[in-house]
């Protein structure tokens, strides 16, 4: 069951989500928008969330920050980047939870990075082609460089996750 302490990372995940989904309307260039540079962070709160609770509780803050971002996104962004966004976030972010776990015990940079890294393949992946295909748009070229950037924000990332993850403790958050 989700309680106060599981506000915060719930509201970052909407507020991330819907955000990146209005953003990734907005191209830089042919190869990037702007959707690159903000959904990272919806890893970066699912790690801490899954380092500090463990992963149930990581599940429970991505089930919750999905519906609450998709009907958000629907308004913000239109149904089907509403759609896409919530198909490919939903799994993004459980295949995140997994890796995440299984890696858990390495040393702590580890286990965001790769979980991170492979949610962020098949999110882009899922998204790019479930929003954009057979619209004309260069959605390709927008996966592969927005995929770069996402690898980019994954390292980046990994400043604030170690500042942010926690006593030393949390690291002995129960894998289930």
């Amino acid at each position: 069951m989700l309680g106060p302490a599981h506000a915060l990372p719930v509201l970052a995940m909407v507020v991330v989500v819907a955000g990146s989904n209005v953003a990734v309307q907005s191209p830089i260039n042919d190869w990037l928008t702007w959707g690159a540079l903000t959904y990272p962070f919806a890893f970066l709160v699912t790690d801490l969330t899954n380092r500090r609770f463990g992963p149930d509780e990581a599940r429970r803050v991505v089930y919750v920050g999905f519906a609450l971002a998709v009907l958000l996104s629907i308004v913000l962004a239109g149904p089907r980047i509403a759609l896409a966004s919530g198909a490919a976030f939903l799994t993004a972010q459980l295949l995140d939870i997994w890796v995440f776990n299984c890696l858990r015990r390495m040393p702590w940079w580890q286990a965001p990075l790769a979980s991170s890294t492979f949610a962020s393949i098949w999110d882009t992946t899922a998204f790019f082609s479930l929003a954009f295909a057979g619209t004309g748009l260069p959605w390709i070229t927008w996966a592969l460089g927005d995929l770069g950037v996402k690898a980019a924000m994954a390292l980046l990332l990994l400043i604030p996750f170690r500042a942010l993850m926690g006593p030393r403790d949390a690291l002995a958050a129960p894998a289930r």
